[in-house]
């Protein structure tokens, strides 16, 4: 009986080896979301989302958006028409960047100013929450 000859697989090219860590590098993912759940609402006027120059919501009292984003360095825009917040922050794999958003009353928006003039000034605050989530 003769040995049995075993053809060894192909060696991977650089070209192979460059798009299976293209592959991986897609699949690292992190998420962010921005919600507008906090009892100290005022519960009027909508509050717009962008993330990264694309806009993905407008908000009432007790909603939320959430999108997955690559990992790295975004940018959180968000306003209530009035007043408009920008966040610059960074994600790393599997983290999860949560925002709270809410208009709140402040200084001038139950006065007779804000009355005669027809609407009232509500502020906008935006924060990153402190606990630091991760996917799992």
């Amino acid at each position: 009986m003769s040995p049995t000859l075993i053809k060894a697989p192909p060696e991977p090219t650089s070209a192979d080896l460059d798009e299976i860590i293209n592959q991986l590098k897609n699949s690292w993912t992190a998420r962010v979301t921005v919600r507008r759940s906090v009892a100290e609402d005022i519960g009027i006027r909508e509050i717009y989302v962008s993330l990264d120059d694309e806009k993905i919501a407008i908000l009432r009292p007790g909603q939320e958006v959430s999108r997955e984003v690559q990992p790295g360095k975004h940018r959180l825009r968000v306003h209530n028409t009035l007043f408009w917040k920008t966040l610059d922050f960074s994600v790393e794999v599997g983290e999860h960047a949560s925002f709270v958003a809410t208009n709140r009353p402040g200084f001038g928006t139950y006065s007779i100013l804000a009355f005669l003039l027809g609407g009232q000034l509500i502020y906008l605050n935006v924060e990153r929450e402190l606990f630091s989530g991760y996917l799992r």
